[in-house]
């Protein structure tokens, strides 16, 4: 599969000039699943600390308009979030657009930082714990927004759910580029799947841009930069099926197969409460 990662402004100006060189690229390289950064095209709103009912609204307008621009792409998928009310809950909801169907609905944003410049649990509520696999034509991918990439409890599953791609649209700053980056590597390895993320920039530092693609060994493969601000690479899928065998994510689905290694062993349940009482000997001693 053909994958695309991007870094994008949001001011106007900026953003038209971007965006027409985004779909240049795509173009020119025939992607096939393009990863946006988190909240593309809106403002930060979530870098004032007071929640504002009008800026919210004009955000929530903006960025279900700025849907339509997703043909432009050229792309088979492209996957991003935006703002939305439902049931009169604020969410950062993550989206899948293809030409066949639309716009699909996938998981809101779950873990919400609170601090200075990121007063994201004041603009935004809570939306789904739960990590679930999801599918663009025939790969599976799971999506972890932004600060949900320090959801580590998530790779585990992951892995046993056999996902190969991570996609994660970020808003980050710049100085904290590094740790980004490390936790992507952690994503990768650990789940088995390869790692793609997308962020925002800006003038400022507040969003310092940055995408990478890295593949389930870890390997850095692809980052954007400001002189380089997308980058397209051909990955095989076969990669992430064949890591979900090898270390270290056998080590720990590999607990059923150190199970089978156990012999003569017997629960034997308490009748009515089904409580364990013993166990049989000559039991292997296991790492």
């Amino acid at each position: 599969m053909r994958v695309t990662i991007c870094e994008l402004p949001h001011e106007t100006a900026a953003l038209t000039a971007a965006w027409a060189a985004l779909c240049e690229h795509t173009a020119a390289h025939g992607s096939q699943l393009v990863l946006l950064p988190e909240f593309t095209m809106v403002e930060p709103v979530w870098e004032a600390e007071r929640f504002d009912a009008e800026r919210w609204s004009a955000i929530e307008t903006l960025g279900a308009e700025h849907l339509h621009c997703l043909p432009d792409l050229g792309a088979e998928y492209v996957v991003g979030t935006r703002p939305v009310t439902e049931n009169g809950r604020r969410l950062n909801l993550a989206y899948l657009w293809s030409a066949g169907t639309g716009v699909q609905p996938l998981r809101s944003k779950f873990y919400l930082p609170q601090e200075p410049g990121s007063w994201e649990a004041t603009w935004f509520e809570p939306g789904d714990p739960e990590f679930p696999v999801f599918h663009a034509g025939q790969a599976s991918f799971g999506i972890n927004i932004c600060t949900e990439l320090w959801a580590l409890e998530t790779y585990a599953s992951y892995a046993t759910l056999g996902v190969e791609l991570l996609l994660s649209p970020r808003a980050t700053e710049l100085a904290t580029m590094k740790k980004w980056l490390a936790v992507g590597v952690v994503a990768a390895v650990r789940s088995g799947a390869f790692s793609l993320s997308s962020n925002r920039v800006d003038t400022t530092g507040g969003c310092g841009g940055g995408g990478w693609i890295i593949d389930p060994a870890g390997e850095v493969l692809a980052l954007t930069s400001a002189a380089e601000p997308f980058a397209t690479l051909e990955i095989d899928l076969s990669q992430a099926a064949a890591a979900k065998d090898s270390y270290p994510r056998y080590v720990f689905t590999g607990s059923s197969v150190a199970l089978s290694r156990v012999t003569k062993l017997q629960l034997v349940a308490q009748p009515g409460d089904g409580a364990v009482r013993g166990l049989e000997p000559d039991i292997e001693r296991l790492g």
